[in-house]
């Protein structure tokens, strides 16, 4: 099965990056949109996730992988929302920012421009390269092969 490519907004005082290496995976959750909420659907096992600080910085940060596929949000009761496990793969060298982003002809399509509210959104795999490529960052060997997700997760922490 093919990889999908994801982007997720984090605000960092509340969860950052740095949160995320040093906890070594968790579960991403809070989401309250729709759109988000079947984003998170959507995501399989092995995806690939781009990490982006939303509010302070404005940039994406690093490169993240679904370890485990949407199951309900433990921080409520309410059955309609739904959680997915990530860890981190690798930190961008460096920070592509939101104004980079939206300069970029080659982004100008990119759901963080087009839906700019969206906490977790689908993009292309081109414009997942590109990315990457703006950030001077290549995936570590392994990291888009299936499997590759089973090392490092042996129980979520909360963010």
């Amino acid at each position: 099965m093919a990889l999908s490519y994801w982007l997720v907004k984090s605000e960092p005082y509340k969860y950052s990056w740095d949160d995320l290496v040093k906890d070594g995976s968790t579960y991403w959750d809070g989401v309250r949109n729709y759109m988000a909420r079947n984003n998170l659907q959507a995501m399989k096992r092995n995806d690939l996730v781009l990490y982006y600080h939303s509010n302070e910085g404005k940039d994406v940060v690093g490169v993240a992988q679904v370890v485990k596929e949407s199951y309900p949000d433990p921080t409520t009761d309410d059955e309609r929302w739904v959680v997915v496990d990530v860890k981190p793969v690798v930190p961008l060298k460096q920070p592509v920012t939101l104004a980079q982003i939206k300069a970029d002809t080659k982004l100008a399509q990119c759901a963080l421009v087009r839906y700019s509210r969206l906490s977790v959104a689908s993009i292309t795999p081109v414009e997942f390269r590109h990315i990457l490529k703006l950030g001077k960052t290549k995936l570590p060997a392994g990291a888009t092969r299936t499997g590759a997700a089973k090392k490092g997760l042996s129980k979520a922490k909360p963010k």
